[in-house]
């Protein structure tokens, strides 16, 4: 089998599993129920009309058998006045009348006998449509739910072509989540590198590493101005703390002196009360 047939076989397969997806029993139950009622239709319509062609022929015998009783009576009148020619005359119209009369009832009898086997058929008809319209009904309900279980077990168990397509759907949205996820990550890992400075800017590695060189000289210098003003003021809060520890013998005299005073304050105000 060459490339094209095989592949006209592929299209072919696929198209033919689409076709029996696609085909509802219950539509086509329905179609031919429609079909049989319409050719229903067609056999009472055919009756109809074969009834009233014979009701014309009918009608047209009734006239004609009118018309050879007036026969008749021209001939007899005829004879009553000795007019022979006229009741001669009179005799043969009734004659042609009377043949028209039997060809009528050939054609009536035939008509009736079409008629008769017409209505048989329809009866019949009539009757496998009734039979049919119950199988189908039955056909239908068996149907939909057989359909309706399937549909229950395929949600269940999972293998229906809607929980294919959710399943397929999840997988995808775990998939771009994990995208996401991951590329979030990476622009994380990239901003902490400075990749997107790096990207954006226009020195090259010489500049960059020369200005953190600046950068840590500048660092250095002011870290080594810091300690020379720490180193400052510790020396001077050095010198305040030896000076103040000479001077507290006065002080603590004049401490002394004023206690002694209040003392002798206190002494003189006992004595005076």
């Amino acid at each position: 089998m060459g490339i094209l047939s095989r592949a006209s076989y592929v299209v072919r397969s696929k198209l033919n599993a689409l076709l029996n997806r696609a085909e509802d029993p219950t539509e086509t139950l329905d179609y031919s129920y429609e079909q049989m009622r319409d050719e229903l239709q067609q056999v009472k319509q055919g009756i109809a009309d074969l009834t009233t062609q014979k009701k014309r022929l009918e009608i047209q015998k009734r006239r004609l058998e009118e018309n050879v009783e007036k026969h008749n009576e021209q001939a007899r009148e005829a004879v009553r006045q000795d007019r022979d020619d006229l009741a001669r005359e009179a005799l043969e119209k009734k004659k042609q009348k009377m043949s028209q009369i039997e060809d009528l009832e050939g054609q009536i009898a035939d008509l009736q006998s079409t008629q008769d086997d017409l209505v048989e058929k329809k009866n019949d008809l009539q009757s496998r449509i009734e039979e049919f319209r119950t199988k189908k009904e039955t056909m239908k309900a068996r149907y939909e739910a057989a359909e309706a279980s399937t549909r229950v077990s395929e949600a269940m168990s999972g293998v229906g072509d809607e929980m294919e397509d959710v399943g397929r759907a999840i997988e995808r949205a775990e998939e771009r989540t994990d995208e996401m996820e991951a590329r979030s990550e990476a622009m994380d890992e990239l901003q902490e590198t400075g990749a997107f400075e790096d990207a954006i800017s226009d020195k090259d590695e010489i500049d960059r590493q020369l200005e953190t060189g600046r950068t840590s000289s500048e660092v250095d210098a002011e870290l080594e101005t810091l300690k020379s003003e720490l180193g400052a003021e510790a020396g001077a809060e050095a010198e305040t703390e030896a000076e103040s520890e000479s001077e507290p013998p006065a002080v603590e005299d004049a401490a002394d002196e004023e206690v002694e005073a209040e003392l002798e304050e206190l002494k003189d105000e006992t004595e005076e009360s």
